[in-house]
């Protein structure tokens, strides 16, 4: 059995996501398709526009054939951490194969890198300071792309492993906010969605979108200002990811700041990135401690979000391998699954009581059969 795997966040999943499907199997050439996918939260720092289940749904009726979750945990942290994470669950999903999207397209070179000693969650700073070699000129001579520096992270988990990694060319820029074609970004799709443009020839989930109640970062910011303000500093510094002091800063900010827009913008320096500040805060407003994340066990479990008929015999195929596989909420060993449980109820807190209720039923729930593979 030939299993191919891949790593998404499909925040919305849209034309670009499909077309990474269709390729990923032609490359491959494998029997079974498996993706890794970030869940209400994602890399970014940021409520996912719609949830895992829906995401997770919409995939394999496009040609995935069975869906694993991302650990909280990992998806919403830096490009080493969030690949370690995915690569893990790949790893265990007992893939021979990675397809993933690049903006150079240039294996070869993201190679070179990812056999370096370069920290990859600091590749632009090392490659500006002249850490770099031969065969990466092609790369150095224009600004490293996210997809690129995912790819090298990627490549890093897999140095001494028999997968393959493949790259296909991505065409559209990770944080362009335009929509010039069918296949646009998602960081664009979102952007015209919230303004209420017509986004229906660029992603097959506008139905869904439209139904949903779509989760933003801003509407927990008078929560995040009132944590912050009424937090003991030293309290703050038990927080995941708050580190080199960011408590004071934010809490600065969030005592000037009367909007979350206005707080992003100031909280943002050449020490904070945007995406270190967003995480942050998701870390804080999860109530995530540093000693609960450095007592995470080891990852050892695939949770399943959705499958077919062809990811079912797969689970099977994995049953057989003794792969521990969470088809309930309880197999979840239990500090990954207090994490799960936490995020949703922060997650569906913006929602009225029917949705909350629904979501929370399907998280402590199983994982989705679909049937139909074929794209509506």
């Amino acid at each position: 059995m030939k299993i191919c795997g891949i790593i998404v966040e499909y925040n919305p999943f849209h034309n670009g996501h499909y077309h990474h499907i269709q390729r990923a199997r032609e490359i491959s050439q494998c029997d079974v398709l498996v993706a890794v996918m970030s869940g209400n939260f994602v890399q970014r720092g940021e409520p996912a526009i719609i949830d895992k289940w829906q995401r997770a749904k919409k995939a394999v009726e496009y040609g995935v054939d069975c869906v694993i979750e991302l650990p909280y945990i990992y998806a919403t942290q830096s490009a080493s951490h969030f690949a370690k994470g995915a690569i893990d669950c790949l790893k265990l999903a007992q893939i021979d194969s990675l397809v993933f999207g690049s903006e150079s397209n240039n294996l070869e070179e993201l190679q070179e890198m990812a056999d370096s000693c370069i920290h990859v969650d600091h590749l632009k700073e090392s490659l500006h300071a002249g850490h770099s070699f031969p065969k990466s000129y092609g790369l150095l001579a224009k600004e490293m792309e996210p997809n690129d520096i995912l790819g090298v992270a990627y490549l890093k988990e897999l140095n001494n492993t028999a997968i393959k990694p493949y790259t296909i060319q991505r065409t559209v820029h990770y944080h362009d906010q335009m929509i010039h074609q069918q296949i646009a970004s998602a960081s664009a799709i979102r952007k015209a969605f919230f303004n209420h443009t017509n986004i229906q020839d660029t992603t097959p989930m506008t139905q869904e979108l439209e139904n949903s109640v779509c989760v933003q970062l801003k509407d927990f910011y008078p929560y995040l200002r009132t944590i912050l303000l009424t937090s003991n500093p030293k309290e703050l510094s038990n927080i995941f990811l708050f580190n080199e002091g960011i408590e004071n800063h934010l809490i600065n900010q969030a005592m000037h700041c009367a909007t979350f827009e206005e707080f992003l913008n100031k909280s943002t320096t050449r020490r904070y990135t945007t995406s270190r500040i967003q995480r942050s805060c998701i870390q804080l407003l999860n109530r995530v401690t540093k000693e609960e994340v450095m007592n995470l066990p080891p990852l050892d479990t695939l949770r399943i979000l959705a499958f077919n008929e062809t990811g079912r015999n797969y689970l099977k195929f994995l049953s057989e391998k003794e792969i521990k596989v969470a088809s309930k909420f309880a197999q979840i060993p239990e500090a990954y699954r207090k994490l799960e449980f936490r995020t949703t109820l922060l997650y569906t807190s913006q929602m009225d009581e029917t949705k909350r209720d629904e979501l929370i039923k399907k998280e402590i729930g199983g994982p989705q059969y679909i049937k139909s593979t074929t794209p509506q």
